[in-house]
């Protein structure tokens, strides 16, 4: 169930009434609030067709109205109370705990609600974590004022974080290489990332010109200096190790893309093959 009395403060609204009234409208046909992951998907599908977004034709203004809407509030709050969602958030805030003597501050590129620097500064407090978030709601910003660890910034200097967070990011953008080399950047050299990707054709607001990553992304990955450590246990994040901070060699780098793209149909139907196999054997 989604509690909207998460919206409200100290008696004090922390979104403005429209929002309000926006997000109990898209809960409205679902009784209790208690729409599953998959009706939650269909609830962000639906305004993003009545903004009149294209996933093939991107308009940026209404693509950009589209993640400042409340549904994004409404979609964080189900995180919120999702129970798997949140063992995986968990998971990542207690790996960084675990790592606390190598890791310092941290940045969660697209934190969205700030879900996962709150996990963070519940398990250390002693860890600064930063918000790099594009759209940011004045909901999110109200209910963090009270985490002295967190804030929000709105640039990400190149080498100044200890470690980067990036869950469900890439498959938004239309340059998923040149976005993740802005994340490499902001880590030092002997720092970890720690990514998920869902390259996935889930929501309409996964855009389909970065699906090809979805089998190939960990090779891109160890071409832009990273090393491949393992998945952060019991979550659906990748941790990498910055091993190097020499410049990317573009030139080669789109070459790869190219042939990412090229082969990815047949890698695509090979992979749903053994997925097929893999489940009627189980």
């Amino acid at each position: 169930m989604i509690d909207l009395k998460q919206l409200v403060i100290d008696d004090q609204p922390v979104c403005e009434q429209s929002e309000i009234q926006a997000i109990e409208k898209l809960l409205s046909s679902y009784p209790d609030n208690s729409p599953s992951v998959e009706q939650v998907w269909q609830i962000m599908d639906e305004v993003w067709d009545k903004i009149g977004c294209d996933n093939q034709n991107l308009n940026w203004d209404k693509i950009s109205a589209f993640y400042s809407h409340p549904v994004w509030i409404l979609n964080g709050l189900f995180i919120e109370q999702h129970e798997l969602s949140m063992q995986h958030r968990q998971a990542i805030a207690n790996w960084i705990d675990l790592n606390s003597n190598k890791i310092q501050k941290v940045v969660d590129y697209g934190g969205g609600m700030g879900t996962i620097p709150k996990l963070i500064a519940a398990t250390n407090s002693s860890i600064q974590v930063d918000i790099y978030e594009p759209y940011p709601s004045q909901f999110a910003i109200k209910r963090l004022e009270t985490y002295p660890s967190i804030g929000f910034v709105d640039e990400l200097p190149s080498g100044k974080y200890d470690c980067l967070i990036s869950t469900d990011v890439l498959e938004h953008v239309v340059d998923p290489l040149a976005v993740f080399e802005k994340m490499i950047k902001g880590v030092r050299q002997g720092g970890y990332l720690l990514i998920a990707n869902n390259f996935e054709p889930v929501i309409k607001c996964h855009l389909p010109q970065t699906f090809h990553f979805r089998p190939t992304f960990k090779f891109f990955a160890k071409f832009m200096g990273l090393k491949h450590l393992h998945l952060c246990k019991d979550s659906h994040a990748t941790i990498y190790l910055k091993e190097s901070d020499q410049p990317i060699n573009w030139s080669r780098l789109r070459k790869l893309e190219a042939l990412s793209k090229s082969v990815y149909p047949l890698l695509d139907i090979l992979q749903k093959g053994y997925r097929s196999l893999h489940k009627s054997k189980s």
